[in-house]
């Protein structure tokens, strides 16, 4: 069982509800995820388990959303994995003591990452910066927290970099990680009661280029340096996050700097348990309909 957001096809309507053996289940008087974070994980147990039957749709007859709206805000975490510490000291031409140094560090380091409006889901375009060298996938388990701090569920996230921006200075980390297209949320999010470990997940990600497979790596969240709750702990220590946040946990699969994103690469994140993200690559200056979107969903039809 997964939980969704959606709009109808035939009104547009946006709603959220529960997606089983094919058919969404609204849930009811809930319209956005922003309204399910505001709940206490109980609260939203209750209802997903009386979703409204007979209104019930297809999977085709619905447009699949990214699982963020209202105020909730994406936020990352990052050098998580060794894998992602070791990368971001080869990539830097700064100081590069920081990455190691932030690793064993008591405080994680956490970044925006996006607001709402400027999520792309599976089916729609990730971004390449136009000033960017080397541009590639993150692939990372996403945590839906509420605004109490408890984990809703888990989905994926792709917090797309620039690694060339970011390893010219540190600084530069705004620039690498936000931009149109550079933050891509799976639409579908499992339950965390259905989820019984989620430090022992594996990921894989694949990026294929016409017929080519240009990458195909595997990690697991078991192989992070940090748990989960202390994550939510620090992000929650002087945020008010009213409509709840999406966390994404940061990466254990970072490819070399031979390797950059080009428009047409197909990128697929796979993680046990709670599914799959597929994305084209564009370049980020045609991922301009976003703010349009936001107001109506029928537009991100148009660039799947």
């Amino acid at each position: 069982m997964h939980l969704v957001r959606y709009a109808e096809r035939a009104t547009w309507r946006e709603r959220v509800g529960v997606l089983h053996e094919g058919d969404v289940m609204p849930l009811p008087d809930i319209s956005g995820f922003a309204e399910l974070l505001r709940r206490r994980v109980s609260e939203v147990r209750s209802l997903v388990a009386r979703p409204v039957v007979t209104e019930a749709c297809a999977l085709a007859d619905v447009l699949l959303l990214p699982p963020v709206d209202g105020r909730t805000e994406v936020w990352a975490a990052g050098v998580t994995y060794e894998r992602s510490m070791d990368a971001r000291i080869e990539e830097t031409t700064a100081s590069q003591d920081v990455y190691a140094r932030v690793y064993d560090a008591p405080r994680p380091e956490l970044f925006f990452k996006a607001p709402a409006w400027r999520v792309v889901t599976g089916g729609e375009p990730i971004g390449v910066r136009p000033d960017a060298e080397v541009t590639v996938p993150e692939p990372e388990l996403a945590m839906l927290v509420t605004a109490h701090g408890e984990v809703l569920g888990y989905t994926i996230c792709d917090d797309v970099s620039s690694r060339d921006i970011e390893g010219t200075n540190p600084l530069y980390l705004p620039q690498a990680k936000i931009y149109d297209g550079s933050c891509a949320v799976a639409a579908l999010v499992r339950p965390a009661w259905e989820v019984p470990d989620p430090q022992t997940l594996g990921i894989r990600l694949v990026v294929r280029r016409d017929d080519r497979t240009l990458l195909d790596e595997r990690t697991s969240t078991a192989r992070m340096h940090r748990r989960l709750g202390d994550l939510i702990e620090h992000l929650h220590r002087a945020l008010t996050l009213p409509d709840g946040a999406v966390l994404a946990t940061g990466t254990g699969i970072v490819p070399g700097l031979d390797l950059t994103l080009r428009p047409g690469d197909l990128v697929e994140i796979t993680i046990d348990e709670v599914g799959t993200l597929s994305n084209p690559v564009a370049l980020s200056t045609t991922i301009d309909w976003l703010a349009a979107a936001a107001d109506d969903p029928s537009i991100r039809e148009r660039p799947r």
